[in-house]
């Protein structure tokens, strides 16, 4: 079996079942069970229909290398990152995010919610999944167990803000037939709140829409929604419900770096000094909205294992990035959408002003956007720009790809993981400039 293609940086994903199948499915969990060497792993799903007999099959391979498989059934991936610090038990969550319906994937975590990645086990699990694949193990079978954690996880989520302080709001959820459809219900149902969910219904063959609502295209039935009924704020949920876009009262979407920038502020509020995080991808508006609320802002990487590694490491309360996960130290240093959306309707609920007035200050600047480019060598082509702009003397920062900082604008360029592309983000004063901007770094990249 070849698995090269389907174990990213960060989980394993690929098109069911001609990458994904059971068989690979049972060796993974194999794989995963003796990696971690605990007595019990925790599982649960998406709404995809493979995710029934992957999950299944993988708590077979799990099981038959004497580790007990605790099934939690449906969930959202933060709710099953909960389940796994609230047990102390590593995890699986199958789910393909935001990708189409024939995919399906694996993300792994230690005990506590702990990050697996390339750096942190996952090269190891795939070479040992690969030996499973051929020699299913054959021992006997340790216990299976369902398990539910709803009311417990409701309780963990409401205490992240003051219910006392909520009042009533107008909201407009869109789930894109995916786990938000599940959860939201039960985050919200003894809140002040009149919530309207559009495509409810779990479905992972996404019939209305993808479920990806970094695509402008995916949101705007939310925001049609939202101007036919007047409401306050409208919520995108991904089809694994770990994030959260916002769309405002007039049906503007709010950036994940101004939804990072509100967030800390009120992390802030309750954590008077404390340390956030934010990616390099953010706005420049993010350090500069931490550090005038008091807190102490660190730029880290992109990616869930190094914000998670650098929160630990600096006991951060809170860290955002620009695509819209957003981590809690108290959370298990897990990222959540739905204590994310409640934190900024706990804002809401304590302001005079509609949405878009209360987001207006964490506005600074015009942001491109993630631009990809398809190119023959990404690193190469990274290397080349780094040393014609060192040589011409541009600010030049190597954190993850290269950040190249003019003062009124800047930009971040950085290969893909697992593909032949180029990931280009742009900041400037204003729109204009900030499409000036795009277009020479795109010439940059072309070599003209």
């Amino acid at each position: 079996m070849d698995t090269t293609d389907i174990f990213k940086a960060y989980d394993i994903r690929g098109t069911y079942p001609d990458q994904i199948n059971e068989q690979l499915a049972r060796a993974v969990g194999s794989a995963f069970a003796t990696f971690v060497g605990a007595p019990r792993v925790v599982i649960a799903r998406d709404m995809r229909p493979s995710g029934v007999s992957l999950c299944e099959a993988f708590a077979d391979g799990a099981r038959h290398v004497g580790v007990e498989v605790l099934d939690l059934g449906l969930a959202s991936t933060d709710f099953l990152y909960y389940a796994s610090g609230h047990l102390d038990a590593p995890g699986a969550m199958f789910t393909a995010s935001h990708n189409p319906a024939q995919y399906n994937g694996i993300k792994l975590c230690l005990a506590g919610a702990k990050p697996v990645g390339v750096d942190t086990g996952l090269v190891e699990i795939e070479a040992m999944a690969n030996t499973y694949y051929d020699e299913p193990a054959v021992g006997d079978p340790a216990p299976y167990k369902k398990i539910d954690l709803m009311a417990e996880w409701v309780r963990h989520v409401h205490s992240f803000v003051d219910r006392s302080t909520l009042r009533h709001l107008s909201i407009v959820a869109d789930t894109a037939n995916g786990m938000g459809g599940y959860i939201v219900p039960e985050i919200f149902r003894d809140l002040p709140f009149d919530v309207e969910i559009i495509y409810e219904a779990l479905d992972g063959t996404f019939p209305n829409h993808p479920a990806d609502p970094l695509n402008p295209e995916n949101i705007r039935d939310l925001q049609r929604r939202v101007l036919e009924t007047g409401a306050d704020v409208g919520l995108a949920f991904d089809g694994d419900a770990d994030r959260v876009f916002l769309i405002d009262e007039k049906a503007q979407p709010i950036s994940g770096s101004t939804t990072t920038a509100m967030v800390a502020t009120a992390m802030l509020k309750r954590n008077p000094g404390a340390t956030i995080l934010y990616n390099l991808i953010c706005s420049k508006s993010v350090p500069a909205s931490i550090e005038a609320a008091g807190g102490v802002a660190i730029r880290t990487r992109v990616g869930h294992s190094y914000i998670k590694k650098v929160m630990a490491d600096t006991d951060a309360v809170f860290g955002g990035e620009h695509s819209g996960h957003y981590y809690y130290r108290d959370n298990f240093r897990a990222d959540s959408g739905i204590i994310t959306a409640l934190i900024v309707l706990e804002m809401l609920s304590q302001s005079t002003l509609p949405l878009s007035e209360l987001a207006r200050p964490f506005k600074r600047f015009a942001a491109s956007g993630e631009i990809n480019t398809e190119v023959a060598n990404p690193l190469a082509t990274v290397e080349r720009i780094a040393a014609s702009l060192k040589a011409a003397g541009v600010s030049v920062d190597e954190l993850d790809g290269i950040t190249a900082d003019y003062g009124p604008w800047w930009f971040n360029l950085r290969p893909s993981n697992t593909e032949p592309l180029l990931r280009l983000n742009v900041e400037a004063a204003d729109e204009e400039a900030c499409q000036q901007r795009v277009q020479e770094v795109l010439t940059m990249i072309k070599g003209a």
